[in-house]
């Protein structure tokens, strides 16, 4: 391979070091799980632990940052942001498609196994909604800090210029919830672009969570 793919990975994990090690940490614990298990589960469980490493270790983050920190870690991400949504967003999509399989095949499964697999879609679909909107809520503080225009891409109700990230976290959770932007206004076409694709995101997972409630009732009672 050339010395420019490297330094790509390279960059890519300097970039998001919780990330990369997340999902690395889960490829290599779905690769160590027993065959006889399914490629779904597996797959399911792999994504699972990515996700809720990645979760537990970007809360300590959210907790320590104040807007002298946020704004080093935009200048970190620049270049790769728009990759790493990219890919949460088509493993989340992916994952939702591997609870379809799961949800399949539970059907014929005994009571205990059943609920293993409802517990485990159960988990991967709150954890993939969890890691949908925390990504987004980092995609905007990236681009409110690296923003070179006098204006600000996102406006705040409070008109405050240090948004941490609690700000952005309620942002993207509203965007998740209601598909809305609530009080907080839009100001730049590249911030409107990942408004629009978060809210596409978030119609097909309030969807899926319908129906995997839908489909798990019907099976309870059919059970």
């Amino acid at each position: 391979m050339s010395t420019a793919y490297f330094r790509n990975r390279h960059r890519l994990f300097h970039s998001h070091p919780r990330l990369t090690g997340a999902f690395a940490t889960g490829v290599i614990a779905g690769a160590l799980l027993p065959h006889a298990w399914g490629l779904s589960f597996r797959c399911l469980v792999g994504w699972n632990i990515a996700v809720w490493l990645y979760l537990g270790m970007t809360s300590w983050v959210v907790l320590r940052g104040d807007p002298r920190r946020i704004t080093k870690l935009a200048e970190q991400e620049e270049g790769n942001a728009v990759f790493a949504l990219s890919v949460t967003s088509i493993g989340a999509m992916i994952s939702l498609a591997a609870i379809v399989i799961e949800l399949a095949s539970a059907k014929n499964m005994n009571g205990h196994q059943r609920m293993t697999h409802y517990w485990l879609t159960g988990a991967t679909v709150l954890g993939s909604w969890l890691l949908v909107s925390v990504v987004y809520s980092f995609h905007y503080a990236h681009l409110y800090y690296r923003s070179h225009t006098g204006t600000k891409p996102l406006r705040f109700p409070d008109e405050t210029l240090d948004a941490g990230y609690w700000d952005f976290l309620y942002f993207s959770f509203t965007i998740a919830v209601a598909a809305q932007t609530s009080d907080v206004s839009i100001h730049s076409t590249l911030a409107r672009k990942a408004v629009l694709a978060q809210s596409v995101l978030a119609f097909f997972f309030n969807a899926a969570i319908i129906g995997m409630s839908i489909n798990i009732a019907a099976g309870l009672v059919g059970s």
